[in-house]
């Protein structure tokens, strides 16, 4: 599967962004869907996931101020990221997981996204 990522870019501190991400395969083959995030220097984290039946998992850093969503008939799953912080920098990416455990995992190229203090 191909992944797109989109939506990234240059935000000021407090404010917010849409990341989309496309499949080019029905996103309702996989397990779940993704968001993960790469800042300079450190490892990949979770932003958040969603799995094919919609329950929703958050990691703690930006708990509260994310919200992943899911479109099946356009293959789309959306991060909206609020009250963005300068620590919110870095890489985003999509990533799909075939199973709940094992399988494949496809991750897109990634869309920047830096906030500026």
């Amino acid at each position: 599967v191909q992944l797109q990522a989109s939506g990234g870019g240059l935000v000021q501190a407090g404010g917010s962004l849409r990341l989309s991400c496309w499949a080019s395969e029905s996103i309702s083959r996989f397990y779940s869907m993704g968001w993960y995030r790469q800042a300079r220097g450190r490892q990949r984290e979770l932003i958040a996931r969603i799995t094919r039946g919609g329950s929703t998992d958050y990691g703690d850093s930006m708990k509260g101020r994310v919200t992943i969503s899911r479109d099946n008939a356009m293959n789309t799953v959306d991060l909206q990221m609020n009250d963005l912080k300068s620590e919110d920098t870095g890489i985003y990416y999509c990533k799909a997981q075939s199973r709940i455990t094992g399988g494949r995992i496809d991750w897109g190229e990634g869309t920047q996204v830096t906030v500026s203090s």
